[in-house]
């Protein structure tokens, strides 16, 4: 049996906010946990790419082949060109078809950046298909450690 001894007309109200607090607390603690583990995902490798084990394709029969040298000159086949009269050196080559398959190899010293500005000349011509030409693992040489 219980016994009220002490009348008390100051009761309570009941409070009917969510407290947000521990669930910004929460959040904060993701924030810099993802923070944290986002750049440790990236990852940073050599690559060395002119190698390819990928079965070759088909060659045309009149293939052309752009060539970028040691010392980012240009050439299509054995003729030497500037990077500004290339897109008219490859139109004088494929007689103006922009369907044609465009065959792209470049030195292997040469910067990557090297290779991808001769694309976006190519591709300024009008000429989207664009291949890119490597060795085959099989008969490539060790590169040096």
């Amino acid at each position: 049996m219980a016994v009220k001894l002490a009348s008390n007309d100051d009761e309570l109200d009941e409070a009917h906010d969510i407290n947000v607090t521990p669930f910004i607390d929460v959040m904060l603690v993701l924030l810099i946990i993802f923070m944290v583990a986002a750049p440790l995902s990236t990852v940073d490798v050599n690559v060395d790419l002119p190698a390819s084990t990928a079965q070759p394709s088909q060659r045309p029969d009149k293939p052309i082949f752009i060539t970028i040298k040691p010392d980012l000159s240009l050439s299509i086949g054995d003729a030497a060109v500037s990077q500004a009269d290339l897109g008219a050196a490859v139109d004088a080559a494929t007689g103006g078809d922009k369907e044609q398959r465009i065959f792209l190899r470049g030195d292997k010293s040469i910067a990557y950046g090297s290779v991808m500005d001769t694309m976006n000349l190519l591709r300024k011509a009008g000429y989207l298909k664009i291949a890119l030409v490597g060795l085959d693992a099989s008969q490539a040489a060790p590169a040096a450690p």
